[in-house]
């Protein structure tokens, strides 16, 4: 198996794909979705140095779900499982 260990403020996530239907029981086909925001962290980076030579704590942790931005990232498939590598600046928000 295949790991990803991210560097500085670098995350990776597993992007978590919603199966949308209509409330008549229609299912969305993927061209007409709009691209998922929504992931769990997988793997942190160590945190980025700062000016004074110290790193920064990073706000997300493994297993946190949370919402990024929309363009953010890069999309990385392994194994034929999609992944998002992005900046911990790119997340909006934890889930609980």
């Amino acid at each position: 198996m295949t790991t990803i260990k991210p560097l500085a403020d670098k995350i990776v996530i597993k992007v978590i794909d919603d199966v949308e239907k209509t409330s008549g029981g229609i299912f969305i086909p993927d061209s007409a979705k709009e691209k998922p925001q929504k992931g769990e962290v997988i793997a942190v980076g160590p945190g980025k140095f700062t000016d004074n030579g110290t790193r920064e704590e990073m706000d997300v942790k493994v297993t946190d779900k949370v919402l990024f931005a929309k363009y953010s990232g890069t999309d990385v498939k392994i194994d034929e499982v999609e992944y998002k590598i992005l900046s911990v600046k790119d997340v909006l928000a934890i889930i609980e």
